[in-house]
């Protein structure tokens, strides 16, 4: 035998707001945990914030951070990081685009700066040398390779030794200025 329950209009009634009252409850636990969470969140912020700024070397490292980027905005050098083969492509073409813009304009010594950095950096400087060579006067190409060696040895000092065969040598410039000679 089956036993059929029906449910009348009164208790159906009940049923339906016994299930929106549920539903309140846990709209409402809802908005209590995330308020929860969020001051969970704030607190351990204000905790780590204040537990940093009371390191005794914090001040001093911040300090010395400081420092080092006002020194080097004041030199003009920027730092690349060598091992990433993507930065030190888009930081030799920025160099390349920075001389030809300052050739253009007239700034014989600052493109030729940018120049020279980016045949410090590039992976291939002997060849880099002689489109320079096809495609500047003579005057500047000279410029170029007499700043070549102290950007060079900027470069050589603040990342790490590079694979000899991408570091052109004075021998290699050297060749290269008697060509322009000629």
């Amino acid at each position: 035998m089956k036993t059929t329950r029906s449910l009348s209009g009164s208790s159906l009634s009940l049923v339906v707001s016994k299930f929106k009252s549920l539903e309140m409850l846990s709209r409402t636990s809802v908005g209590i945990a995330a308020a929860g969470a969020g001051l969970c969140f704030l607190g351990y912020c204000i905790y780590f914030d204040r537990k940093r700024r009371s390191d005794p070397l914090f001040k001093q490292k911040l300090r010395e951070r400081r420092r080092n980027a006002k020194q080097n905005q004041r030199t003009g050098s920027t730092q690349i990081d060598t091992s990433n083969p993507e930065a030190m492509s888009a930081f030799f073409l920025k160099e390349i685009q920075l001389g030809e813009d300052l050739l253009s304009k007239g700034d014989i010594d600052g493109g030729a700066e940018h120049l020279s950095t980016a045949v410090a950096v590039c992976g291939n400087p002997q060849q880099l040398l002689s489109v320079l060579q096809q495609t500047l006067p003579p005057q500047i190409l000279q410029l170029v390779i007499q700043k070549l060696p102290a950007v060079s040895q900027k470069f050589s000092s603040t990342a790490p030794p590079e694979p000899a065969a991408a570091a052109p040598t004075s021998a290699t410039i050297m060749e290269l200025a008697e060509d322009d000679v000629e």
